[in-house]
């Protein structure tokens, strides 16, 4: 593998740091735009127990465990769900921006990993295409495409906090393409072969996808492992200010779990709390020990 490292300069890394603002702004734009056309469909939800906004007799909800204990107590509402759609982009939006003013002149390998999980959230937008496909009928195939690509973001988001803990327990800094490209590969595999029914979502506007149990197996292995590595970090570096760092990035990784799998107001609050506390409680830690290197 010798010859095929790639240190991304501190420049290099910036200027992603602002296509990913740039890239959320624009997904912000369009959301809040698709959102004059959208919100009249949710005009009839929940008027029915049997019936949802979109027609259908038989409703799934997420399965999520915050969202089935919620759930039976709060009513699922679409605006909810809309809502948490638009706060998915702007946490992306300003996260990245708060990302770059404090991380502009440190060169700490940890953040174009966290910045990757932040932008990541910006394609929550495509979730909006089932509001749009009723008002539209897109054809399946543009539905079953936006799937696996929002599928793709959001593997590429837990896999990539995880290679954070990774960096910050002592990978070699070198070694940042052959890291992308190995998850990048992984999530790939894994985004192709999961069975995708366009005909077939829940309350929370996500397409139920085969293999869930799978899925909810990689989120609990990467959970566990970014947890270790963060440990393994603190231990290695002598600096407990790296278990802080785990306390964000647990709390960040709850507040998504929730945040993408609700469809009530309860969800919704909890869900963006934790994950922008969670987030900016990372940063400011990982800004404290890289500001003392």
């Amino acid at each position: 593998m010798a010859g095929i490292h790639w240190n991304m300069t501190l420049s290099e890394r910036n200027a992603f740091f602002k296509i990913g603002i740039v890239f959320s702004f624009i997904c912000v734009i369009l959301i809040l735009t698709a959102s004059f056309f959208i919100m009249p469909v949710y005009k009839t939800a929940n008027q029915s127990i049997s019936h949802d906004a979109f027609g259908r007799e038989e409703i799934t909800r997420p399965s999520s465990i915050f969202q089935v204990f919620s759930g039976i107590f709060i009513k699922n509402s679409y605006y909810a769900v809309h809502i948490a759609v638009i706060l998915s982009v702007l946490f992306s939006l300003f996260g990245m921006i708060l990302i770059h003013s404090s991380f502009e002149r440190t060169a700490a390998p940890e953040m174009l990993y966290i910045a990757i999980f932040t932008v990541s959230f910006a394609f929550e937008a495509l979730r909006l295409i089932l509001p749009l496909h009723f008002l539209m009928n897109f054809p399946s195939v543009y539905i079953r495409f936006t799937a696996r690509v929002l599928l793709f973001a959001r593997v590429f988001c837990i896999f990539s906090l995880f290679a954070a803990s990774i960096y910050a327990a002592g990978l070699e800094i070198q070694k940042n393409r052959n890291v992308i490209f190995i998850i990048i590969i992984a999530t790939m595999l894994i985004t192709l072969r999961v069975p995708i029914d366009v005909l077939n979502w829940d309350t929370g506007m996500n397409m139920v996808n085969g293999f869930i149990s799978v899925f909810r197996l990689i989120e609990m292995a990467v959970f566990v492992t970014t947890m270790i590595g963060f440990v393994i970090a603190a231990k290695i570096r002598g600096s407990l200010e790296y278990k802080h760092v785990m306390i964000g990035a647990v709390l960040a990784l709850i507040g998504r779990n929730i945040l993408l799998s609700t469809d009530n107001w309860i969800g919704l609050g909890t869900g963006i709390g934790l994950l922008v506390f969670g987030t900016w409680y990372l940063c400011s830690k990982l800004h404290k020990i890289h500001l003392w290197l």
